[in-house]
């Protein structure tokens, strides 16, 4: 008889400032919508417990700001990720665009063991503005952007609606869990990671 384990996944939100990342995450875990925005400063994260097969999971989501002035918050943030999403505003085209951008940032800070097979996720979010009438990036458009990084997995969501948005954070732990067997070791290695600094500063030779 299997015991029933209790696993941590670590997943990473990243996209332009504005997109609805900390949305998602409220309406996910909180089941809330704000109309009004709030940047996030730096980074925060959210937990949500849920039970896959005989795992019992916890997810620890971490959102960051959009802003090109936090984006290097360093490896200890990034390290030890077993999954990453990517979100975009599909009435907004510079959001889509910089998707490469933030993907390629995530594998470089993160250095993942094989960034070839690194689960990662898009959502499209915001599909609800306008009736849809005001989007500029297509489904179809989107699809060719995830077949061309390995077929990564697609949702379109409504963070106000909450359209979507539990499938979505489902297939991301159900991702997470499937590459969680990584990140035991990176765990461990981020208070190094987050004192490297004053390491460096700290040695005398008197």
């Amino acid at each position: 008889m299997s015991l029933r384990r209790r696993t941590l996944l670590k997943v990473i939100v990243l996209g332009d400032s504005g997109v609805g990342k900390t949305s998602l995450m409220n309406q996910y875990v909180h089941k809330k919508f704000s109309q009004q925005y709030k940047a996030t400063i730096g980074a925060d994260f959210v937990t949500k417990e849920l039970q896959i097969d005989d795992r019992l999971v916890t997810l620890q989501i971490w959102d960051t700001a959009g802003q090109e002035r936090f984006q290097s918050l360093g490896v200890a943030f990034y390290r030890g990720a077993d999954c990453c999403i990517l979100v975009y505003d599909v009435n907004v085209l510079r959001s889509f665009d910089t998707l490469d951008n933030w993907r390629e940032e995530f594998l470089n800070q993160a250095s993942p063991s094989d960034p070839k097979t690194f689960p990662f996720i898009l959502l499209g979010n915001k599909v609800d503005i306008d009736g849809g009438n005001s989007r500029v990036v297509s489904q179809k458009k989107a699809k060719e952007w995830c077949a061309s990084k390995g077929n990564i997995p697609y949702f379109e969501t409504s963070a106000k609606e909450d359209y979507n948005v539990d499938a979505a954070f489902l297939s991301v732990a159900k991702l997470a869990l499937a590459n969680e067997h990584e990140q035991d070791i990176y765990f461990q290695s981020i208070p190094e990671a987050v004192s490297e600094t004053e390491q460096r500063g700290g040695g005398c030779a008197c």
